[in-house]
């Protein structure tokens, strides 16, 4: 449960303001139909997340744990640098529209998804925590809750989102994880 709550918390921080956020925005704007967009970013979300997982669950098995602590809490201190960051949207990745509404989310969402730091996490929580169902679950709840909201929402809450405060809670969040991963915390302590 620790890693789902985990995993879900961190991605829904680090989204608000991220390009895939910006990219929910434009899309309910463009469409106006948040249904099919709310399950496009599902999909796309759980075919993504679950990739990384996969990688993050892979990884362990192929490095030492020693050098997977390290690899873990230096990813974990560069994605809280990373996090603070702001994001630049693409205009692109929203003209995808032959493909209809559900389609052109899928696609423009996967594509956004592909290298970005929500991406990124998923493949270090779920090395970190090796539980990848618990962890793709999380992420990808995480990702809806930062999305969904935008999608029905849209131009009322952009605005009023605190995004740096945000982003400063998702940077800490990561760089305690990052230095508690560095010190064998969970390795100490027997969690």
């Amino acid at each position: 449960m620790e890693s789902f709550l985990i995993s879900a918390g961190i991605v829904a921080l680090a989204e608000i303001g991220d390009k895939t956020q910006l990219l929910a925005f434009i899309l309910a704007a463009k469409f106006r139909k948040p249904v099919p967009i709310i399950f496009g970013i599902l999909v796309a979300t759980i075919a993504n997340h679950a990739f990384a997982g996969a990688l993050g669950s892979w990884i362990t098995s192929v490095v030492a744990p020693e050098t997977m602590r390290w690899v873990l809490g230096l990813s974990f201190i560069a994605m809280a640098i990373w996090t603070l960051i702001p994001d630049k949207f693409d205009e692109d990745d929203a003209k995808l529209a032959r493909y209809g509404i559900f389609g052109t989310t899928l696609i423009a969402f996967f594509l956004a998804e592909m290298g970005d730091k929500t991406q990124v996490a998923t493949v270090a929580l779920a090395a970190q925590y090796q539980t990848l169902i618990a962890v793709v679950a999380g992420t990808t709840f995480g990702m809806m809750i930062a999305n969904v909201p935008a999608v029905i929402m849209g131009d009322r809450i952009a605005n009023k989102m605190p995004v740096r405060l945000v982003h400063a809670i998702a940077a800490g969040i990561f760089a305690v994880l990052g230095i508690m991963t560095l010190v064998g915390f969970g390795e100490r302590f027997g969690i």
